[in-house]
């Protein structure tokens, strides 16, 4: 099956989605399956390719990733099942700087996508070249919290942030349609309008240690590499040698 994207960052995001497919993906692949619309872009292109014959697994980091996967003919694993390693786990930013830290969630996808992280190898950031900013923070940073007690959840999480010099900071607890958006896992998400984000190996540490919160969409530290495509097609490789995570990424590194 052949793809037509419509608009110039579905181009891009089809591009990225096609050179991450032949970059990384080959016969024997164990593979992380990200969330999002430019991973599933990825997905699709990693579908064509299992159609011509290419032998992959993927593990996938959302319920609608594994659905997509499943339409297009790509064998999945459950996490639980792994006896080894993803070899890489591909998957796209809602912002993303120049050391590879992104911001992740739009989607609510954050704790499966970083558990998938965690069990990789190799993690590799695939984008559209929009995605790539000189400072994260634009872009709400989301926090995932348990249903109940959210709103005390929600005030240590303002507590939390004022200490660190945000001020005036709304967070909003995300809706669709007139209703709380409820993740894979059953829990709400909080977006926090923190508009310049300086202290990202805080933010990245410190909302976790909040009782009530699940997860936090500020991955630092995690990506090994950057690909990046524009609407022309024209890629970009960026590595991350240096990369400074707030946490430990992965007990496979």
């Amino acid at each position: 099956m052949k793809y037509n994207p419509r608009t110039p960052q579905d181009v891009a995001k089809y591009a990225v989605g096609r050179a991450a497919v032949e970059r990384y993906a080959h016969d024997g692949a164990r593979l992380g399956l990200g969330s999002g619309t430019t991973s599933a872009w990825f997905v699709r292109a990693l579908g064509e390719k299992v159609e011509e014959g290419l032998d992959v697994v993927g593990v996938p980091t959302s319920t609608s990733t594994r659905d997509l996967a499943v339409s297009v003919g790509i064998t999945l694993l459950d996490i639980n099942d792994l006896d080894a390693p993803l070899d890489v786990t591909l998957d796209g930013p809602d912002e993303v700087d120049r050391d590879g830290d992104q911001i992740k969630g739009g989607g609510a996808c954050l704790l499966w996508e970083r558990m998938v992280a965690d069990a990789s190898r190799k993690v590799v950031c695939i984008a559209d070249d929009t995605k790539l900013v000189d400072q994260l923070g634009r872009f709400p940073l989301p926090i995932e919290v348990v249903q109940y007690g959210w709103m005390a959840t929600r005030r240590s999480v303002t507590h939390l942030l004022d200490d660190l010099g945000y001020s005036d900071i709304e967070i909003v607890r995300r809706s669709r349609d007139g209703q709380p958006v409820i993740t894979d896992n059953g829990n709400f998400i909080l977006d926090a309008h923190l508009r310049a984000i300086t202290d990202k190996g805080l933010l990245d540490t410190q909302l976790n240690l909040i009782p009530g919160v699940v997860e936090n969409g500020m991955f630092t530290g995690i990506a090994d590499e950057i690909l990046m495509a524009s609407p022309t097609g024209d890629l970009r490789l960026i590595e991350l040698p240096n990369r400074k995570p707030a946490r430990r990424t992965s007990w496979y590194k």
